[in-house]
């Protein structure tokens, strides 16, 4: 469906909900259209580097795996996928009538004000949801199917794709340029120093087909935590190492500044899930950590660059920075764990 053919579904369409006054929200993949009890999610027609929706073929095929992949998390959330039909003009979701113009995956409406991350802002999040939340993810990891087959050093590549907005960040954000520096410098330098470590756990079957984007605005606390929204669209960016699914989550808590709330659900879900198998591993995790920070700081970017009004550009740009910054307290922690490692070894060979 095309932008204005969402807009006609919106102001006259028929929904399966008597009574429906929809609204609609807007991402950078999909148009959500929410009603009194249900959403329905539209795949926008879109084709990028990491993400194919071109054809309504690809989009019903994508609409299905969400459901079926967010199963595994989640309860009477999601419902289903529906045709969306054209009929003289007006377009209906559900029904046989007219020809069908494309898919939503149809979904329980769920209370906005227990989302984790506004109740985050609300200081409302208890030790005892991070505990909860960490029994639920390391029952999921234990369950999740195990990825032998991966470039496990692929992170270093994405990592490094930050350079591209490097130039646009500089031009808005001072001090950006070092920082990005900095950072890609530490990733390069750390991934080559820890590769065999990268591929040990990939043998070890740590990489799991996970979530793969784990943060606080895709859990709700019901009080029961549901994490949703998993990554349907690219395998690669859903089968990960289970510590870099964990990293993005308590970055988000960092970045949040509760960083006990991000050490604790580290403590419990380690307990349950044997995540850490050396030492060399928590400086692994302050890795991935550093690049989940990236990714948001990039994403805040790609947001300010193609923002309508300068105060969301602004508000972008705010987001951007505080995640480079971010980053960057996680470079300093790796650059002291790489100078500790190398005077180790220093240390090693003059014993020999």
């Amino acid at each position: 469906m095309t932008k204005e053919q969402i807009d006609v579904l919106v102001v006259g369409g028929q929904f399966p909900e008597a009574g429906c006054r929809p609204a609609l929200k807007e991402t950078h993949i999909s148009w959500v259209i929410l009603c009194n009890h249900l959403v329905y999610k539209i795949k926008k027609p879109i084709q990028y580097s990491f993400l194919d929706f071109a054809t309504i073929e690809k989009r019903k095929y994508y609409c299905e795996k969400e459901i079926e992949l967010n199963s595994r998390l989640t309860e009477d959330i999601y419902l289903g996928v529906k045709e969306v039909r054209e009929l003289n003009g007006h377009f209906i979701i559900g029904g046989e009538a007219g020809t069908i113009a494309d898919y939503a995956v149809e979904m329980k409406k769920l209370p906005a004000e227990l989302q984790m991350d506004r109740l985050l802002l609300s200081d409302k999040v208890s030790p005892q949801d991070i505990i909860n939340l960490a029994k639920k993810i390391a029952a999921f990891h234990k369950t999740a199917a195990i990825i032998y087959q991966k470039d496990a050093l692929d992170v270093q590549v994405k990592f490094s794709d930050l350079v591209a907005e490097k130039d646009f960040l500089v031009d808005n954000i001072t001090g950006s340029s070092m920082i990005i520096s900095d950072a890609i410098h530490l990733s390069d330098t750390f991934v080559q120093q820890n590769e065999s470590n990268f591929e040990a756990r990939l043998k070890a079957g740590l990489f799991r087909d996970c979530h793969g984007d784990l943060h606080s605005r895709n859990i709700f606390l019901l009080p029961s935590p549901a994490p949703f929204d998993c990554i349907e669209f690219n395998d690669d960016l859903r089968q990960i190492d289970v510590l870099n699914e964990i990293a993005f989550l308590c970055m988000d808590l960092d970045a949040f500044n509760r960083k006990d709330l991000s050490d604790l659900f580290f403590y419990h879900y380690t307990n349950l899930f044997p995540a850490i198998l050396k030492p060399a591993d928590k400086a692994l995790f302050v890795y991935y950590k550093c690049y989940r920070a990236n990714i948001r700081a990039k994403i805040n970017s790609l947001r300010a660059r193609s923002a309508n009004a300068e105060a969301e550009k602004n508000n972008a740009l705010n987001e951007a920075a505080k995640y480079l910054d971010l980053m960057n307290g996680y470079v300093k922690q790796l650059q002291n764990y790489l100078s500790r490692s190398t005077d180790r070894t220093a240390t090693q060979k003059t014993i020999n």
